[in-house]
């Protein structure tokens, strides 16, 4: 079921965020990025989500499509509990190449990330599917089947909350065009 632009609130408010249409056309600011210590030890808590609830037996997708040209250009879903607690999932550009993978964050981020440059000039669709205490990540481009990218567990104590991820840590002005933001029932399979 289609999420309305309007029923999300701004975790960091991008520089534009236009959704006179049916899609929701996001332009970030510089130096928003979320990560927390592991490796870099610096803490970034400036992306762009627009979240709303996301409560255990329930999955969220987003689709989007961008022209990845700088370092660390990125988008995906966002979830958030509190700024020890949160995940963002999709697709970012490092090293020129764009990947695939999962920031899982509980006090330290870790990072899990697959190239996918065949990606580059397609539409990515995300889908993180909750249960009470574990997150299923997957993702696909049109005509493509799920892939599986992670499974990682999450504190079922916190309230959780998901939506569309924007974000840019070397530059301001990365357009992401959001296609879709959907809700639907949990998934049943792991795998």
């Amino acid at each position: 079921m289609r999420i309305p632009w309007n029923d999300g609130t701004w975790l960091n408010p991008p520089l534009n965020a236009d959704s006179s249409s049916d899609e929701l056309i996001v332009t970030t600011a510089d130096q928003s990025d979320f990560w927390n210590r592991t490796g870099y030890g610096f803490t970034h808590t400036t992306g762009h989500a627009l979240l709303r609830e996301f409560p255990a037996g329930s999955a969220m997708e987003v689709e989007f499509s961008a022209r990845w040209t700088h370092e660390f250009d990125q988008a995906g879903l966002f979830l958030h509990a509190d700024s020890e607690h949160w995940v963002k999932a999709g697709v970012e550009f490092a090293d020129g190449v764009l990947g695939l993978g999962a920031v899982v964050t509980n006090g330290m981020s870790d990072w899990s990330v697959g190239h996918v440059p065949e990606w580059m000039d397609q539409r990515i669709r995300v889908r993180v599917s909750r249960s009470t205490d574990a997150l299923t990540v997957r993702a696909c481009t049109p005509g493509e089947s799920w892939r599986l990218v992670r499974l990682a567990p999450i504190d079922p104590a916190l309230t959780w909350h998901a939506g569309p991820l924007a974000a840019s840590p070397t530059r301001a002005g990365l357009q992401i065009t959001f296609h879709a933001w959907e809700s639907a029932a949990v998934d049943t399979d792991i795998h």
